[in-house]
């Protein structure tokens, strides 16, 4: 476990390394400063830069203008936030008189070096000393890192074992998150009213004229492009794989409920007149509640678990004097 806390870890640290203290194009470079303070302990604006650094880095990539200045400013908000659990963590670690030997750190740290650079420290220290990083600073993040592991681990325990109940509860309630997309293969063919020219009935004839062809065997496609005036037509009616909302509500209550195979009578929809066959279906299952039952039961654990942190940290916001700027 250590191992993959220390991999973890350096991808943490060397990520926030290669960003600069801003994100491009959002803003010029800012004086450090007092972002917060935590109990007299101080958080300084370029903490919450380096730890919202990555997450910045991909909005200039998604966002411009006034809506990446207003997405940044969540995402340090958001770290400012993590920085203060973690700062109360850490001093609830200290005020509880709990001690973390200087080896673990450094049985961290040389691992780190031997995973992630071979064994050659004197290249990790260089590539710290590039981005002006010194070891010291590097070994206090990861024992504060240690030092929240453990005490949320401490603190947060979480009964694993879900009520029955509590699962096929959550199962009832959400068949919807668990059913797959329903999704029909639609042929259509469309004649046109002309009612404003008086021709509404002889258009009608013409589409149960097309119906009884249908009826005799004569191909979908083939009648499409012959009298079909939809978009359609040269590709014999064919509008593939169509979900729900696609189509007008009159037109997808009839071509989702039609048997694969099967034609539509005559629909009048608006000005039109249509005829429909789905050619395929797929989708629209729910799986089975034995089948769900360990993700959902793996869900509901972690939103317990979720639930006990916050109430935790709740506490020590609570008990702790909080300013920020």
């Amino acid at each position: 476990m250590i191992r993959s806390l220390f991999t973890a870890a350096l991808a943490m640290v060397f990520s926030t390394l290669l960003l600069n203290h801003t994100a491009r194009g959002v803003e010029s470079q800012v004086v450090d400063g007092i972002a917060a303070i935590v109990n007299g302990d101080v958080i300084t604006y370029s903490q919450v830069r380096s730890l919202s650094g990555p997450r910045e880095r991909l909005l200039t990539s998604q966002f411009k203008g006034e809506e990446l200045a207003k997405q940044v400013k969540a995402a340090r908000d958001l770290a400012l936030k993590d920085l203060i659990d973690r700062q109360l963590i850490v001093q609830s670690f200290a005020k509880e008189k709990f001690e973390l030997p200087d080896h673990f750190v450094d049985e961290r740290v040389d691992d780190i070096i031997r995973e992630n650079f071979g064994g050659d420290r004197q290249t990790f220290i260089k590539t710290l000393q590039a981005q002006n990083y010194s070891l010291t600073e590097f070994k206090k993040q990861e024992k504060e890192r240690i030092i929240v592991q453990a005490m949320r681990s401490k603190n947060v325990k979480v009964n694993t074992i879900i009520p029955p109940n509590k699962i096929s509860e959550y199962y009832g309630k959400h068949r919807a998150e668990f059913t797959s997309k329903e999704e029909v293969k639609l042929r259509l063919i469309m004649i046109p009213s002309h009612a404003a020219e008086g021709k509404a009935a002889e258009q009608k004839a013409i589409a149960e004229e097309i119906l009884r062809k249908l009826a005799d065997g004569l191909p979908f496609d083939r009648l499409a492009q012959i009298y079909s005036e939809d978009t359609t037509r040269d590709m014999g009616g064919d509008w593939g794989w169509i979900e729900r909302k696609t189509l007008a509500e009159p037109l997808e209550k009839v071509a989702f409920a039609l048997p694969t195979g099967r034609v539509s009578h005559v629909l009048e929809v608006g000005p039109n007149y249509y005829i429909l066959k789905v050619d395929e279906r797929r989708g629209g299952e729910t799986p089975s509640f034995e089948k769900l039952r360990p993700e959902i039961e793996k869900k509901l654990t972690q939103e317990e678990s979720q639930r006990q942190q916050e109430l935790w940290l709740a506490g020590l916001r609570q008990k702790a004097y909080i300013r920020t700027f």
